[in-house]
C-alpha cells in the first residue's frame, strides 16, 4: 500500500497569522477560496485560546469568514449556468452547548450579511422601491414580525415630502416600511431592554437628479440603498438570536432619477413634522429620506437609541477610504460600544466630531436649515451631513454610520465580495448583542 493511500485528495494548509478573531476570521474566507468547487472541505476547529468560551470564538470567527468569502453575486445567468457554490464545511472536534451558540450565531451574522448583499447587488431594472417593500413585507412576514408599507398617498397625507421629493422624478412610486421586532416576555412578565430604532437609506438608484452624476459615477449605483438592506437584515437576524431588544427598521425607499416631476436645487421642501429644508444639490438625495424617517422616529416610535446607516457621503470615501466607517453620534456609551462591535466583527468603524462651528455650513436664510454647506470653505461634507441629520433627532440619543466607502468593494479581499460588502448588519447585530 502507497504512503497517500487514502488521504484526502487536496490538503490545504492555511496559516492563522498571530491567531487574533480577524486572522481566523481571514483564514476561514481564504480556505473557502481555496476549497471552491469542491464537494466537501474538512477543517480542525481552529482554537487560539484556552476553554471552553475562547474556543468557540475561534471556531465562530474560522466559521464566518469561510461562510462570508462563499458569496457569490446573483446572476440572470445563474439558472441556466449555475455557478460554483462553497464546498460544504465539515468541523472536527469537540462539541458543545457553547460550540453551538458559536456555530448559530456564525451562521445568522453571515447570512444577514448575504442578505444585505443580495439586496444591493439586484440590478435596479428589478429592484424599484415598490420592489424592495414586497421583499421586505414577505421576509418579516415570515419571520412573524410586525410589517407596515407606506405607498405614495400614505406618504402625502402624513407629510412626508423629502421622500416624495426624492422620488418625485421616477416612474417608480417611493415607499415607506417599518419592520418592527418585539422579544417574548419572559414568564408573562413585562418586556425588558430597550427600544431601537435603525433607519437605513433606500435609494434604490441615485442618477444626482437634475444635478446629475457622471456617468462613471453611476455604475455602482444600485448599492445606494444599502443601507435600507442593513436596518432590514439586522431586525430579522436580531428576531433570530432573540436579542433582549426591541428593534425596528424603518426604510425610506426611492428612486432618484431625472424627469418633469423632479425636484430642483433651490427647491424648499417640508419634511416629516413641518421642518422646511432648503435644497441645493440634488445629489444629496439621502439626507432627505433619512429626515423624514428620522423625524418621524422621533414623533411616532419612541426610541431609546436611533441608529441611521447611510451610503452618504464621498467625503467620508475621502477621509477613511474603505477599511472603516465614520460613526458620530450624541451618545458616548453607544459609540464606544459600537467601536468594540467593529473590533470584535472587523467591520470596523472611527468616531468622527460633530463640530458645532460647521453648524453655520447648513444655516438657510429662506428655510429652517440647509441640506448641503453653503461654505465651499469649511468642506468637512460627511461632518456638515450627518449635522444636518442630528436636527430631526429631537433629543434622542442618536448614531449615525456614513458607509459610503465600507458598503462597496472593487474586488474580493478577505471576507469581503467584491460588489455591495453588506457592512453593518454584523456589527449591529453584534452590538444589539452586547447591549445590555
Amino acid at each position: 500500500m502507497l504512503p497517500w493511500t487514502g488521504l484526502p485528495l487536496r490538503l490545504v494548509l492555511v496559516g492563522v497569522g498571530d491567531g487574533s478573531t480577524t486572522a481566523l476570521r481571514r483564514a476561514g474566507a481564504a480556505l473557502a477560496r481555496a476549497t471552491r468547487g469542491l464537494r466537501v472541505a474538512t477543517t480542525l476547529g481552529a482554537s487560539t485560546g484556552h476553554g471552553p468560551a475562547a474556543g468557540a470564538r475561534d471556531v465562530r470567527a474560522v466559521v464566518e469568514g469561510y461562510l462570508l468569502a462563499s458569496y457569490r453575486m446573483p446572476s440572470a445567468a445563474t439558472a441556466a449556468t449555475p455557478g460554483v457554490g462553497p464546498a460544504e464545511l465539515v468541523l472536527l472536534g469537540r462539541s458543545g452547548a457553547e460550540l453551538d451558540a458559536a456555530l448559530r450565531a456564525a451562521t445568522v451574522a453571515a447570512e444577514a450579511t448575504c442578505l444585505v448583499r443580495d439586496l444591493a447587488n439586484t440590478p435596479s431594472s428589478t429592484k424599484d422601491p415598490a420592489w424592495v417593500a414586497d421583499r421586505a413585507r414577505r421576509l418579516a412576514t415570515q419571520a412573524g414580525l410586525a410589517v407596515q408599507v407606506l405607498g405614495p398617498r400614505e406618504l402625502a397625507a402624513q407629510g412626508f415630502g423629502g421622500i416624495l421629493a426624492v422620488g418625485a422624478g421616477s416612474a417608480s412610486t417611493p415607499r415607506l416600511v417599518e419592520v418592527s421586532y418585539t422579544p417574548v416576555a419572559v414568564a408573562g412578565g413585562p418586556v425588558a431592554g430597550r427600544h431601537v430604532v435603525i433607519v437605513g437609506k433606500g435609494i434604490t438608484y441615485d442618477t444626482g437628479g437634475l444635478s446629475i452624476k457622471p456617468r462613471e459615477a453611476m455604475v455602482p449605483m444600485k448599492t445606494d440603498m444599502a443601507g435600507a438592506a442593513v436596518a432590514l437584515a439586522t431586525v430579522l437576524a436580531a428576531a433570530r438570536l432573540g436579542v433582549a431588544h426591541r428593534v425596528t427598521a424603518l426604510l425610506p425607499l426611492a428612486e432618484n432619477h431625472v424627469g418633469g416631476a423632479s425636484y430642483r436645487p433651490g427647491d424648499v421642501l417640508r419634511v416629516y413634522g413641518g421642518t422646511t429644508v432648503e435644497i441645493a444639490n440634488t445629489d444629496a438625495e439621502g439626507r432627505l429620506v433619512l429626515a423624514d424617517a428620522l423625524a418621524y422616529a422621533d414623533a411616532r416610535l419612541a426610541p431609546d437609541l436611533l441608529i441611521d446607516v447611510a451610503t452618504l457621503t464621498g467625503a467620508i470615501t475621502l477621509g477613511l477610504g474603505r477599511q472603516h466607517a465614520g460613526l458620530y453620534g450624541t451618545d458616548a456609551a453607544a459609540v464606544q460600544a459600537l467601536v468594540a462591535a467593529g473590533e470584535s466583527t472587523g467591520e470596523r468603524v472611527w468616531p468622527m466630531p460633530l463640530v458645532e462651528e460647521y453648524a453655520e455650513a447648513v444655516r438657510s436664510d429662506i428655510a429652517d436649515v440647509r441640506h448641503v454647506s453653503a461654505d465651499s470653505h469649511i468642506g468637512a461634507g460627511s461632518i456638515t451631513a450627518a449635522l444636518f441629520l442630528r436636527r430631526f433627532v429631537g433629543q434622542r440619543p442618536w448614531v449615525h454610520l456614513d458607509i459610503a466607502g465600507t458598503g462597496r468593494a472593487t474586488a474580493d479581499k478577505h471576507e469581503v465580495t467584491e460588489g455591495a460588502t453588506g457592512y453593518g448588519a454584523r456589527l449591529l447585530l453584534q452590538y444589539l448583542t452586547d447591549l445590555g
